[in-house]
């Protein structure tokens, strides 16, 4: 599979988690920690039209960058900014010679392709977070596996500080997929 297609899966599991989630939900705790089922939502609305924006112009204006990890994505329709963002970025990763691109994201710079499989990772694991808050399941239990090589591939210890990933956590011999990702990100199970 490749990995535009990937993306596409991971943003339409992700569509059902979120779609899944009532707005009395958006204030729970998620394992994410310090972060509500909102604040995920958020993140990952953000994340999208960081990741779009990345390889339209090759990076992004501080000023943007600022409000996309730190403000509201949100506003008063969490679905509908999510899906507005998440189609922008599956936009931008399917232009012409996209993935030949250079981008410049905050924690460095790199090929867009790689970029894109950051956001696999990324998305999924939040969706698994929202899902798990929400008690919810993602059903695709090998596109969560797929995650969770992509996330073995991306995430080293150059990753796993404070603010970025955890530590690795245990998790159960016959653990879900879902719970061997959150583990993997650093998420208590």
């Amino acid at each position: 599979m490749d990995n535009i297609a990937l993306m596409k899966q991971v943003i339409s599991s992700t569509d059902k988690v979120v779609k899944g989630t009532d707005a009395s939900q958006l204030g729970l705790p998620s394992p994410c920690t310090e972060w509500t089922v909102r604040d995920v939502i958020n993140h990952i609305t953000g994340g999208s039209t960081m990741f779009a924006v990345c390889v339209e112009e090759g990076s992004v204006p501080d000023d943007l960058l600022g409000k996309l990890t730190g403000g509201d994505n949100l506003g008063d329709d969490y679905v509908g900014a999510w899906e507005s963002a998440s189609s922008r970025a599956i936009a931008a990763f399917e232009a012409p010679g996209a993935l030949d691109k250079m981008v410049k994201l905050p924690f460095g710079e790199m090929p867009a392709g790689i970029a894109l499989n950051i956001a696999v990772f990324d998305v999924l694991t939040h969706a698994a977070d929202i899902a798990s808050a929400t008690n919810q399941t993602i059903e695709d239990t090998a596109l969560v596996e797929t995650a969770l090589e992509v996330g073995h591939q991306m995430v080293g210890p150059d990753l796993r500080v404070p603010g970025v990933f955890d530590p690795e956590q245990p998790a159960p011999e016959d653990a879900t997929p879902t719970v061997r990702l959150l583990a993997f990100a650093g998420r208590k199970v």
